[in-house]
């Protein structure tokens, strides 16, 4: 399954003796995290030629995850973790785990064993085909609500036909990255981090893997409804102008009906008599344009506030802590 939208480029023939790096950013993981190494570990025996680190990076839990990923990295040679110094999110999160990698290849996991890590084979297979992105498409969504699963849907159809970069549907994080790929996501250091379209954004020949999406394996989900609408919200207003081109449509819509209606209350006054316009018509005109005026505002003050953020210049992320990577030395 290739993306259309992608970028052709000719990849450099790939060894068969590599380094695999995997990120799994954690959040109050403690109920999962044990099992998520294990089958990771189960998974990396069956890629032949690998040489496979797991990154992990705790996104400032509140519970034991960081005392159980001690474990895990005292416990095995071939574990890392990044401790950020407190909850950035999960977009920055992946990006700090994106930075600390060094191998070859790249994949991006989530710790709840939704994304069956078994794919993983599959997708380091299409990458020394010549793939330089891998993505994971979600033929099936188990244990989701169909509100989520709508809404989902509803999201990705908009994000398409609104933004920049052609994003794949029912596609999450979840995928393989090429080092040029890490790269080149590492220069580009922008806050309101919408990973999936900046890879996207980035070109190189992008392939999918179809698979079908577990339940949580335990624990319960850390994207509720208010942070799953803020992350559409930076996916939409990272990757398209077209909510700025909306509010200036509303302001041309607004400008002729005001306009007809200062034409028909100069007819009014000028060739009728003993009529007195209405309450209604005011009131609903005051109200309309009082809407267009606030929700253009709105769609600017997005815009605006993003730039505030930017030009401030702070890190992405702060990192409190960093283990196993001596090793690498």
């Amino acid at each position: 399954m290739s993306d259309p939208a992608s970028a052709r480029t000719t990849a450099p023939a790939r060894a068969q003796k590599i380094v695999l790096d995997i990120v799994v950013p954690c959040f109050n993981e403690e109920a999962v995290i044990a099992q998520t190494h294990q089958r990771l570990r189960e998974m990396a025996r069956g890629i032949n030629g690998a040489r496979v680190t797991i990154i992990y990076v705790d996104d400032g839990s509140r519970d034991a995850t960081m005392t159980r990923l001690r474990a895990i990295a005292a416990g095995d040679p071939d574990a890392r973790v990044v401790a950020l110094s407190r909850n950035f999110g999960h977009q920055y999160a992946l990006t700090a785990g994106l930075d600390a990698t060094r191998g070859d290849a790249v994949v991006v996991i989530d710790a709840d064993l939704q994304d069956p890590p078994e794919v993983i084979p599959r997708m380091v297979e299409r990458w020394r085909d010549g793939a330089d992105v891998v993505y994971g498409v979600r033929s099936s969504r188990q244990g989701e609500s169909a509100f989520k699963r709508g809404t989902a849907h509803l999201f990705y159809r908009l994000l398409q036909r609104l933004g920049d970069a052609s994003i794949p549907a029912d596609v999450g994080d979840f995928r393989l990255l090429d080092r040029r790929v890490v790269e080149t996501l590492h220069d580009m250091p922008e806050r309101d981090r919408f990973l999936r379209g900046l890879v996207v954004w980035a070109g190189f020949r992008h392939e999918g893997v179809a698979y079908e999406r577990h339940a949580r394996a335990a624990g319960e989900t850390r994207f509720p409804f208010r942070r799953m609408f803020s992350f559409a919200l930076d996916g939409i207003f990272s990757f398209s102008t077209v909510p700025l081109r909306l509010a200036s449509y509303l302001g041309f819509t607004a400008s002729v009906l005001a306009l007809t209606g200062i034409m028909y209350a100069l007819y009014i006054k000028l060739f009728t008599v003993g009529v007195v316009p209405g309450w209604a018509a005011q009131w609903i005109g005051t109200l309309f344009l009082g809407g267009v005026q606030l929700l253009s505002l709105g769609v600017i003050g997005e815009y605006v506030g993003r730039i505030y953020g930017e030009v401030k210049r702070r890190p992405l992320y702060v990192v409190g802590e960093r283990i196993g990577f001596d090793r690498d030395a």
